[in-house]
């Protein structure tokens, strides 16, 4: 069993998916690293070079070339857009959405420019966050509210989930 991890960017994927990884003795991958990878390019250089449709292709790739378990899966904020992508995750996990309001993923996310966001060329955040909203939601077996919660708080509360 696999925990995929979903969510805008800025939201704590990352960071609490390592956090949980090691409590619970499960591996760790980053999807946006599994890409960079692969690719041999950084994201915003996919984006920038190719377009936004060459870095959510790459990234479906790069998700059904994973074969893993007892993993952490922490995955790129576009990820949800490929429904190929989250059905090969989810036959042997359950994604967990780490929702925060817009106004937390706004103050904390100040490297759009750079950061590989899918959309960010063409779109403000504000309309990237309500484009997404409605996929991560879609996809999510559990939904978990994370505001005013520290990345530690998040992973206790996930490991919960999972303890019951």
């Amino acid at each position: 069993m696999n925990i995929i991890l979903i969510g805008m960017p800025a939201c704590g994927k990352s960071t609490v998916g390592v956090l949980v990884a090691k409590k619970l003795g499960f591996g760790f991958v980053d999807t946006d690293l599994v890409i960079q990878e692969q690719q041999g390019k950084l994201l915003q250089q996919i984006l920038d070079n190719q377009g936004v449709e060459a870095l959510l292709e790459a990234e479906k790739e790069a998700i059904k070339s994973l074969t893993v378990n007892k993993t952490v899966v922490a995955t790129g904020g576009s990820a949800v857009f490929s429904s190929d992508a989250m059905a090969h995750l989810k036959k042997d996990g359950v994604a967990v959405y780490i929702k925060l309001p817009f106004e937390v993923i706004d103050h904390r996310l100040n490297d759009l420019d750079t950061r590989g966001v899918a959309g960010s060329a063409t779109k403000t955040l504000a309309e990237i966050f309500e484009e997404r909203t409605p996929f991560y939601e879609k996809h999510a077996d559990i939904t978990l509210s994370a505001e005013n919660m520290s990345a530690e708080e998040v992973a206790n509360a996930i490991i919960d989930t999972f303890s019951k």
